[in-house]
């Protein structure tokens, strides 16, 4: 058919994630992407900082690295050069997987050396990831609707609590957490952003979960939950210095435990780009898993050059991206060259703090959510009347939610073990995996799936009109748990 006067043939017309928006409208909706990651980018600084024997000028320099850092993985992933980026929407930053080990790396030694030896670990984890990504991007045949699903299902649900927390206040040993004016302003602000999706029209009903944190902000000043400390106390310039805090030191046991955490978030990335190419309809496939491992990757091994720490994609915002349906990868990464800037500028950084953890926390609920009815949608995909496939999903959604619902359940395993298994998004991709080949492809003939069909590409090209949004993780007395799964 020929295309009309002044319309492009369609063989002509650009991807969404290829195009570009005017300068407003990009700058809004990539501020918007950022306002979602901020406190998933600052949390694991705010938490590495103390743990290391870190004043709170020193932990205020990590995580203005932090944002940097992110800003330049952003960067990576969604512009890319060579073979590197999966040039889809993705905001990176400070993987919240690596916590744990990095705090026991730091317990085990001195305040002078912990540091250096926690870059060390991550720059020889960074290397090894990027080396590995080419073989790693070859298990993205192990993951048919069936397993995606129940992956992206997991990634929403882990990140509920993570918004539940921050809708209490964020600081379990605060005397106000859980109080009614936390949940209340929570509870606010998730009806302005459904109000705002529901009457708004157009660009506006894009940004509306940036014009509901903005509205919630506002509405938090009289009630006595906006802290506007932090901005008399930023300097207006602070670039992060290389190695601010030491030469790279290589301790074998800490670049073991690094090097598990880079596993851990690859497979985590890997679940987080398929889910992605879904919702923007440009389904990932093995190349770009392998260049999106490897920004990854390169990502992380660059960051303690600048004092940052492993970078992995962001899952809350695959729920603003499901949720907006602006799927450009140039705004997501105009939000990098924000990340940049607020990380070389802390005053402008301490700007967007403002947001009350409860205010972010409401918006949270919504934008999370989104990533699980994603979840669901690609389930419809994967044949579920077939008993093979139900058995699945329930033994690692099962599998999955221990760590959400019970935190303490692996407390008497090893430490080392425990990187993986406090994911939850990890142990319910590895269940699915492994259940998906013994009941769906080993002993069959030909060794062929039958029980998942292959994905509608156009499947997920409309998610549900539901808000969704760090990453991956959990929050446990005052920790902010961003992503990750990530």
């Amino acid at each position: 058919m020929a295309a009309t006067p002044g319309q492009k043939p369609e063989d002509d017309r650009k991807h969404p994630v290829d195009e570009t928006l005017p300068p407003l409208k990009m700058f809004t909706s990539g501020l918007q992407h950022v306002a979602a990651s901020y406190a998933g980018v600052v949390a694991p600084p705010m938490i590495i900082g103390p743990a290391c024997g870190l004043s709170a000028t020193e932990t205020a320099f990590l995580m203005g690295a932090s944002l940097f850092t992110a800003g330049i993985a952003t960067l990576l992933q969604t512009l890319g050069f060579w073979k590197v980026g999966a040039k889809l929407p993705f905001v990176n930053g400070v993987s919240f997987a690596g916590v744990t080990p990095i705090v026991a790396i730091a317990k085990g030694h001195s305040p002078h050396d912990a540091l250096p030896v926690i870059f060390g670990a991550v720059i020889v984890a960074g290397v090894l990831g990027f080396l590995l990504a080419p073989y790693f991007s070859k298990l993205v045949r192990f993951f048919p609707p069936v397993v995606t699903g129940t992956v992206i299902t997991l990634i929403g649900v882990s990140l509920l609590p993570v918004a539940f927390n921050w809708s209490q206040g964020g600081n379990a040993k605060a005397a106000d957490y859980g109080s009614l004016k936390n949940i209340g302003m929570a509870a606010l602000t998730f009806l302005i952003v459904l109000v705002l999706r529901r009457t708004l029209r157009g660009f506006l009903q894009q940004i509306a979960i940036l014009l509901g944190l903005v509205a919630g902000t506002l509405i938090a000043i009289p009630v006595g939950i906006t802290d506007f400390s932090v901005i008399t106390k930023a300097s207006f310039v602070g670039f992060p210095t290389p190695f601010h805090f030491g030469a790279p030191q290589f301790d074998v046991a800490a670049i073991v435990s690094m090097c598990i955490v880079m596993l851990v978030c690859m497979t985590e990335s890997t679940a987080d780009m398929l889910a992605l190419g879904k919702i923007v309809d440009r389904p990932a496939d093995e190349r770009t898993i392998e260049g999106g491992l490897r920004a990854d990757t390169l990502g992380t091994a660059i960051s303690p050059l600048f004092n940052g720490f492993a970078n992995s994609a962001f899952a809350q915002n695959i729920g603003l991206v499901a949720m907006t349906k602006v799927r450009s990868r140039y705004v997501v990464a105009t939000s990098g060259a924000i990340l940049i800037v607020l990380g070389l500028c802390p005053v402008a950084a301490s700007v967007i703090s403002l947001v009350p953890l409860p205010v972010l926390g409401g918006a949270g609920i919504v934008l999370f959510g989104s990533v699980a009815a994603s979840g669901v949608q690609t389930l419809s995909t994967a044949a579920m009347e077939k008993g093979e496939n139900s058995l699945i999903v329930a033994a690692a959604l099962g599998i999955g939610l221990i760590p959400i619902a019970a935190p303490t359940f692996y407390q008497h395993f090893p430490k080392d073990l425990l990187v993986v298994l406090d994911s939850g998004i990890s142990t319910g991709c590895l269940v699915a995996i492994v259940l998906n080949l013994a009941f769906n492809h080993f002993g069959r003939k030909g060794g062929t799936d039958t029980a998942d069909p292959a994905p509608d590409p156009h499947a997920l090209a409309d998610v549900p009109d539901i808000p969704q949004q760090p990453e991956r993780g959990r929050m446990d007395d005052g920790e902010t748990a961003a992503s990750s799964a990530h």
